[in-house]
């Protein structure tokens, strides 16, 4: 023990001396204007909003905590001969909050479309240097489509006329006199709205109008509905520009849903009148598909399916639907579809997994959409909290995905001939677990995504990774930290910090997507583990269900419950545009010695009394010639024989590795030494190893075996941008290989 204890004391005399030197350095030079601390690992506290009664410093929501609520009853009928929707609802407004509202706001999101819509306006475009004659008809000499919703009327529940403002996707709804905490009120609104052609017009959500004059409707975003109203924001009422999502409260719904009387439909909520649109066979099937939790079971068969499109009818049938604590409503309806179903067991509870589909679908989805349903619910429940709604619906829609509670709608079609690619394959896959996914986020752990899209989007892909790999090992996922380094490689310009309005962002899809996902990865494969990170993230996926979570509340809860300071993360990850690249400078070869070099000599002289206690010593040299273990050896030798047991084998090789840090982030440093006999040994070190100097670190690997290379980040866990400094000895790049790397 002394003489470790003389080697600390002989580093601090070092490490002071040089201080000493540094000291007397600055006091020479003319006093500088002081700086702010930009250090790399500073707490979030300046930037996080401030703890209080409704949201605590862990993270949880604290014991003042409320929320809105706000029930629908509505009776929607759809004109499939004319694509329009007719809606009237009734709305039960609940003023859970300590506030009393002079007004208020409900979303018009059909109004992004209107003919007076602001949004195409909001695009700065050029001329195309080439068009089809169709499309420049369309588009400079064509006249608008009348989208947009019709409000036919707003009233008191006793039918008065209620006054209200529309401010384009936005309507405030005047309250003649302040609601009280604590008080409701009910109110009335009848509209119709164009249906929009989803494959021609795009939009979330719409019809597709197939080759044999059949349609299919995927419906959302179709009535006026709440804005959120909470202690973070007071009315989140942004406008809808189309890109950025949702903030909605929960609540209950009562719906009626009047279609064609050959349609099959399905929507958010639990069918309350089977016997009156169903058929005696369809539900002794559905029956059968509630046990089966294998194989799913056809409630409509392709060749059932083909057959009613056949037909038509002007007859209609109404379908009721009521869902109970849900933050939206959206259905599917056509005589088109195949439907499928099966159960899932979560936790002992039985689900149903459920996919309606056209033939055009096959035989892909029946392959694998209601399985791949069946297994998100699976892999997402394990990650958060039991899934607590009684189904989970895939609706086939030609081009696009979208989420709402219990129902989706995906993409993905074979060919003519029912081929189809991998890329195709997987691409369904993927877009069906993560639209499934966002049941989980943001249905359920309801963040706002009109203001922060990666709380949904991020967090969702993020999940989505590991049930991909679930349901396929070998599955090719995009979300991993490799896949964001073109991104991050792009210039500033291009950049935006993950912390930024979605409206607002360059490269959306990356930002709100994939760059989260990646950090959220790396942060439980590499900084945290899964253990420490899948309790975390569990704390605070059950903290905040059915609840508005904010970043901060996501921020504190993973480092409450896992006891880790991950401030210095989330402010470079998340809140700056700060690339990662880590390499290896230099690498020197190091020899024990007993001659004291230059530096060591001076030290004697300053402080002779100290050496002279010490007695002999072990030098460090850079010069093989040099090299004399002796007294190193000399010294075990006089150890005891039980402490010489304790020992190790004397390592005969070291190495001082220099790395440089050209990279703003701060990351872990990973390190993968292979040995002569071709045996690896991989070392990694916290992102604290910057904390002192943010651009190089240092380290002595000792061994009984020759190194022959080193290379940081071997398996790209970091999202390194430059991996060409990476490898010990420099790997040397051919000129085919740079001018490949840079078409890439």
């Amino acid at each position: 023990m002394r003489k470790l204890s003389a080697l600390l004391l002989t580093v601090m005399l070092i490490t002071s001396s040089v201080y000493a030197q540094e000291a007397k350095k600055d006091t020479e030079k003319k006093p500088q204007k002081g700086h702010v601390d930009n250090n790399k690992f500073r707490q979030l506290k300046d930037v996080l909003a401030t703890p209080n009664s409704n949201r605590t410093a862990s993270g949880a929501p604290g014991h003042e905590y409320s929320q809105q609520k706000v029930d629908y009853v509505m009776n929607l009928r759809i004109d499939e001969k004319n694509n329009k929707l007719y809606g009237d609802e009734t709305i039960t407004y609940y003023n859970n909050s300590k506030d009393h509202l002079e007004y208020l706001w409900l979303q018009l999101d059909q109004n992004m479309r209107a003919p007076d819509s602001k949004t195409p306006l909001s695009n700065s475009t050029r001329a195309n240097l080439f068009e089809t004659p169709e499309d420049f008809v369309a588009k400079n000499m064509g006249t608008k489509k009348d989208f947009g919703f019709k409000i036919e009327a707003v009233k008191y529940e006793d039918g008065r006329d209620l006054s209200h403002t529309i401010n384009r996707t936005m309507m405030r709804i005047n309250l003649p006199t302040p609601l009280a905490p604590g008080a409701s009120f009910k109110f009335k609104i009848k509209w119709n709205y164009l249906i929009n052609n989803s494959v021609t017009d795009g939009g979330r959500s719409g019809f597709e109008q197939f080759k044999d004059g059949n349609k299919a409707y995927t419906i959302a975003q179709f009535f006026p509905r709440l804005c959120v109203y909470n202690n973070v924001e007071g009315w989140q009422n942004m406008q809808f520009w189309g890109r950025s999502e949702f903030a909605l409260e929960f609540g209950d719904y009562d719906v009626k849903l009047t279609v064609p009387a050959d349609h099959i439909v399905d929507a958010t909520g639990d069918l309350q009148n089977e016997k009156e649109v169903l058929t005696k066979e369809q539900r002794k099937r559905f029956e059968k598909a509630k046990k089966s939790f294998k194989d799913p079971v056809f409630i409509v068969t392709q060749a059932e399916a083909e057959e009613n499109e056949k037909k038509g009818t002007d007859k209609t049938k109404t379908w009721h639907f009521k869902a109970k604590n849900v933050r939206d409503y959206a259905f599917a309806t056509s005589r088109k579809y195949i439907w499928d179903a099966m159960a899932v067991d979560i936790n002992g509870k039985t689900v149903m997994a459920v996919s309606l589909y056209p033939k055009e679908g096959n035989p892909l989805w029946e392959e694998h959409s209601t399985r791949v349903v069946a297994n998100t619910l699976e892999e997402y429940s394990k990650l958060t909290f039991d899934y607590p709604y009684s189904k989970a619906i895939s609706v086939h829609a030609d081009r696009q995905g979208m989420e709402y509670p219990m129902i989706c709608f995906n993409y993905g079609r074979p060919n003519p001939d029912g081929t189809y690619s991998d890329r195709t394959k997987n691409g369904m896959i993927g877009v069906i677990t993560h639209e499934v996914g966002h049941n989980f986020f943001p249905m359920i752990v309801n963040s706002d995504e009109r203001q922060w899209t990666w709380m949904d989007e991020g967090i969702n892909s993020f999940v989505e990774i590991l049930a991909e790999l679930d349901y396929d090992p070998n599955f090719n996922t995009n979300n991993l930290p490799k896949d964001i380094v073109r991104y991050m490689s792009y210039d500033q310009e291009n950049l935006s910090p993950i912390m930024s309005q979605g409206d607002y962002v360059k490269n959306f899809g990356p930002n709100a997507y994939t760059k989260p996902a990646a950090g959220l990865y790396m942060l439980r494969q590499t900084i945290m583990g899964p253990e420490l990170f899948d309790y975390a993230f569990r704390t605070y996926s059950q903290r905040w269900m059915f609840k508005h979570p904010t970043p901060a509340d996501f921020f504190r809860t993973m480092e409450d419950a896992s006891g880790m300071d991950l401030d210095w993360f989330w402010r470079g990850w998340f809140y700056t545009t700060d690339y990662c690249d880590i390499g290896i400078k230099e690498v020197k070869p190091l020899y024990l010695t007993n001659k004291p070099n230059e530096r060591t000599k001076q030290l004697q002289k300053q402080y002779p009394g100290y050496f002279a206690s010490l007695g002999k010593l072990i030098h460090v040299t850079t010069e093989k010639a040099d090299a004399d273990p002796s007294e190193l050896e000399s010294y075990i030798k006089g150890l005891p024989a039980d402490e010489k047991a304790k020992l190790k084998e004397m390592p005969k090789y070291m190495y001082q590795v220099e790395f440089e840090k050209p990279g703003g982030l701060v990351l872990p440093l990973i390190v993968e030494l292979t040995y002569a006999d071709g045996t690896k040994k991989r070392e990694q070190f916290p992102a604290q190893i910057w904390r002192r100097d943010d651009t190089k670190a240092y380290r002595v690997f000792t061994s009984t075996k020759e190194v022959k290379s080193i290379v940081v980040d071997p398996d790209l866990e970091t999202a390194d941008i430059d991996t060409s400094n990476n490898s010990w000895p420099k790997k040397t790049e051919s000129k085919f290989d740079k001018f490949k790397n840079t078409k890439k």
